[in-house]
């Protein structure tokens, strides 16, 4: 087995710097929906990018994309450095990001909450997805956050979990999430794009998203389906 290709893989967080403003980038993406991105990365043959269907929107409306904040934490009944680490995570949190934590299984615990929603929201994070837990769910909404979760519970995290790492490789039920790669999320769940791929999926995406414009136009012009193929169309 090739251990250093491996390592290479899974360890590395390759530095891409994009062609265009971060901004722009994340604009046109919330202009998509995560079925044609997921389209676009089966082309390439990537067919393992979207989180698991458990994980869902707040409200059915919320879109969100950004580039991935990860963090990992696991079921831990003791608080020694939890909090400081808690303090120096949210102080390298910026503007563009989303946080996407990993909780490595239900712990009972709420992972994300009001506090966190408010502190993540002055530094300009965009949303997070919560592979876990949440609570004080009428004060996120209230902040108008966008969020995708698990469940919810009025458990707080202290005494149940602990942070383990941030900013490091996480995997969530498969899915490789990498910090910088670009989150999107719609109310067909979330996925997750390399970010060495970002700005050829969206381009890509925008490409099929016209397509399937001119397609519907033919199908509300009431075209056979069979004129439909051949003019290049699918269903």
């Amino acid at each position: 087995m090739d251990t250093g290709r491996l390592q290479r893989l899974r360890d590395t967080i390759e530095p891409v710097e994009f062609s265009r403003p971060e901004e722009e980038i994340i604009r046109r993406y919330e202009k998509l929906y995560t079925g044609a991105v997921n389209d676009v990365l089966r082309e390439m043959c990537l067919v393992n990018h979207a989180l698991p269907p458990e994980i869902v929107p707040l409200r059915d409306e919320m879109v969100l994309a950004g580039f991935a904040f990860t963090i990992r934490s696991a079921a831990d009944p003791t608080l020694v450095g939890e909090l400081e680490l808690r303090v120096k995570m949210l102080d390298e949190l910026r503007p563009n990001m989303v946080c996407v934590w990993n909780a490595n299984g239900h712990d009972n615990a709420s992972h994300w909450g009001g506090v966190m929603t408010r502190a993540s929201r002055k530094r300009g994070v965009r949303g997070a997805i919560i592979d876990g837990g949440i609570r004080d769910t009428k004060d996120i909404l209230e902040q108008g956050f966008p969020i995708w979760y698990r469940y919810r519970t009025s458990n707080g995290a202290l005494s149940r979990c602990k942070i383990t790492h941030y900013q490091a490789p996480v995997a969530i039920e498969g899915v490789i999430v990498k910090p910088g790669d670009l989150i999107l999320a719609d109310i067909d769940g979330a996925l997750v794009v390399p970010r060495k791929l970002v700005e050829t999926v969206l381009e890509r995406a925008e490409t099929i998203e016209r397509n399937e414009g001119e397609i519907k136009e033919w199908v509300d012009a009431g075209l056979p389906a069979e004129t439909i193929h051949e003019r290049g169309g699918y269903f």
